[in-house]
């Protein structure tokens, strides 16, 4: 008897590198619609141009695009003690020079102009807190040395996360921190270290929001924003009228009304919630579809990686992207406060766009070492390190201090 053929489908993608390539460029054409969608009533306001805004977005991915590229090109592990140290010095001395000569825009000083074009440098510092931190903990992984939070590292990114406080921008300084302090935990601190963590960060946490009377106003506004609808409320309010008009599949592309100044910030920190509207229930859970699948393959390379310093870069450029989707989507859902962290290419925002291209092509760079170790079958890989993680093998030097 003739055995059956079984019909294989085609793979979509070939590696989770290419998957990841793939799926971010799905989520930038989704947020390119959206970013025109939500801003067209806005740019022809403010600038006579329904096109402002998503021209600058196109702008922005085509820098990031030459980002992405150049850091897939490179071996990560060429990211060295003399590059970290440029960086370091250049993300500190960009919040610096926020801090004396920064662009004020809705009673922050966040942003850095050059020219026509303005940045802003807390996102550079959130990419370069990934990098710094992955550098160190990597290399104590696959040298089988243990992890404290005393060490330098941790020292650099509270620095850089105080100055962004100060912008003020308490949103972005906890994404700063956390992110560093998340790679830590991975890595397998001490015990007793986490349990003074999780203290230190309830305390401080506790008085930074009573240190500011809006801030605690945002916390009252969240728990009933319908008690402050018209104040801090506001926006989260007409954040989820939005979402709950989209119904399954939306009112359609270009119709929704909260663009029509009901929603503040609505090509921003709130395009998701236009995305909702305008593309329903259907559209979100795509959107949220492509994120999970983004943790999935990103997570796959760092469990690949050929050492200590990509494993962990992998999963560090992995949270920043999916973290900060996460953070934003359950924000405007109102199931967090109001901050200003936006959603990785959907939202419009130069520099965050830009940074996650650089974030997709840091996972691309570690994927391709990954295959390249694959295929030669000839060099034996050396026994993993007996660490916490159990994933992280140390066959090769490690790519950072």
């Amino acid at each position: 008897m003739r055995a059956k053929k079984i019909r294989r489908f085609p793979k979509l993608w070939v590696s989770p590198a290419e998957a990841v390539f793939f799926i971010a460029g799905i989520l930038f054409l989704i947020g390119t619609v959206n970013v025109f969608s939500a801003s067209f009533v806005l740019g022809g306001q403010l600038f006579q141009d329904g096109y402002f805004f998503v021209s600058r977005h196109l702008l922005s991915f085509g820098v990031g695009f030459v980002v992405m590229v150049i850091a897939a090109a490179i071996d990560y592990r060429k990211l060295s003690r003399g590059w970290l140290i440029v960086a370091i010095l250049a993300a500190v001395g960009l919040l610096l020079a926020v801090h004396f000569n920064g662009e004020y825009a809705n009673g922050a000083r966040r942003w850095l102009k050059l020219g026509s074009f303005q940045f802003q440098p807390s996102e550079i510092a959130k990419l370069t807190t990934i990098v710094i931190t992955a550098a160190y903990l990597g290399a104590r992984l696959d040298r089988g040395l243990p992890v404290s939070l005393y060490s330098w590292p941790l020292g650099v990114t509270l620095v850089m996360g105080v100055l962004v406080l100060k912008q003020p921008d308490m949103g972005t300084a906890a994404v700063i921190v956390g992110l560093g302090l998340v790679l830590y935990v991975l890595a397998g601190i001490p015990r007793q270290e986490l349990t003074y963590l999780g203290m230190a960060a309830a305390t401080i946490t506790i008085y930074l929001v009573y240190a500011a009377a809006y801030r605690a106003e945002r916390i009252l506004a969240w728990i009933d924003p319908w008690a402050y609808q018209q104040t801090s409320g506001y926006q989260t309010v007409q954040s989820l009228l939005a979402i709950g008009s989209g119904g399954l599949f939306g009112s359609g592309l270009g119709m929704g009304a909260s663009k029509f100044h009901y929603l503040p910030e609505a090509h921003t920190d709130f395009a998701f919630a236009v995305l909702c509207q305008e593309m329903g229930f259907v559209g979100a859970g795509l959107v949220l579809m492509l994120f999970g699948a983004i943790a999935w393959y990103g997570l796959q390379i760092a469990r690949r990686a050929p050492d200590g310093y990509g494993f962990m870069l992998a999963v560090g450029v992995t949270a920043l992207v999916v973290g900060q989707a996460v953070g934003n989507i359950a924000m405007v859902s109102g199931v967090f406060p109001v901050t200003g962290v936006p959603l990785p290419f959907i939202s419009f925002g130069g520099t965050s766009l830009i940074i996650n291209c650089a974030a997709v092509g840091l996972l691309i760079s570690i994927g391709r070492r990954a295959n390249a170790k694959a295929i030669r079958p000839e060099q034996a890989p050396a026994p993993p390190v007996r660490s916490k993680l159990k994933l992280v093998k140390k066959d090769r030097r490690p790519g950072g201090a």
